[in-house]
């Protein structure tokens, strides 16, 4: 017979777990709660950084290590330390960005380097938002004065720019170390080649000793794609674009406002134990 705990769940945050300007429901912190209470593991696979990601919870409590920077950090909470750092090549990521800065002089740049501390390259009302939104403090400076051991690039603008970018940077050859991913309609990013949520995911179940087929991922967007298609299982919210309902194995009747994660958990609870 299946336990709650048999189960490690893979959250995603932006759009999915919450909002930027409305927070995490209360009904997904209640379920969540009442979730690891009994047993479940749930932990978040975000963008973020380790600061924001920690801002945003507050006083709620994940069972296991997440998945910071897109995958390039996986952080541990409870002692407060990186478990794995995956670094992009500093001179392919250089030569991009200061091609994409000449061709678009209104995109913002920002680098995630250390632990996820952010160094703003070119501000812009998206990076400033970025920074609001996201509880982030940055440190404006130009890009030779970023330490070594970045772990990811984000172009920031109106959707618009960011898919002009996209195409551009389609175009161009900055060799096979790095790779562009869209990671909403206003953030396109740099990453190192072979890292991701999905990548991520393999490794800490490894960690854990977790079986992947006693995986379920909730997400909502294209960065989450791969993640979901190695899951167990895999859950879209209701406000994920179509070709993400289209590919999950479940679809919420929640958007992420009205509280999808918790929805999700609450029915998963009911399904598992049959209370």
């Amino acid at each position: 017979m299946d336990r709650l705990s048999d189960y490690l769940i893979f959250c995603n945050m932006d759009n999915t777990l919450l909002t930027a300007k409305e927070g995490i429901p209360s009904c997904n912190r209640t379920v969540i709660r009442l979730f690891t209470m009994m047993g479940g593991r749930f932990t978040v696979a975000s963008g973020r950084p380790p600061e924001s990601i920690r801002a945003a919870l507050g006083d709620l409590q994940l069972s296991v290590p997440a998945i910071s920077c897109n995958g390039s950090l996986l952080y541990d909470f409870e002692n407060n330390r990186v478990l794995r750092r995956a670094a992009l090549d500093q001179s392919q990521a250089s030569i991009a960005i200061a091609e994409i800065m000449q061709k678009f002089p209104h995109i913002g740049v920002e680098v995630m380097a250390g632990a996820g501390e952010m160094y703003v390259i070119r501000a812009n009302p998206y990076t400033h938002a970025h920074q609001v939104d996201e509880h982030l403090s940055g440190i404006s400076c130009p890009l030779e004065s970023v330490p070594d051991g970045w772990l990811k690039v984000v172009f920031a603008g109106d959707p618009e720019t960011v898919r002009k970018v996209g195409q551009f940077a389609k175009s161009r050859y900055y060799g096979r170390s790095n790779y562009f991913l869209p990671t909403s309609q206003i953030y396109l990013e740099i990453m190192p080649s072979g890292v991701g949520k999905a990548s991520a995911m393999e490794e800490l179940c490894t960690m854990l000793g977790a079986r992947r087929e006693k995986t379920i991922v909730i997400g909502d967007y294209y960065n989450d794609l791969d993640m979901m298609k190695k899951a167990g299982y895999s859950v879209a919210v209701a406000n994920a674009p179509s070709e993400i309902r289209a590919a999950a194995n479940e679809v919420t009747n929640c958007s992420c406002i009205e509280g999808a994660v918790g929805e999700y958990l609450y029915k998963f609870i009911d399904r598992v134990t049959g209370l």
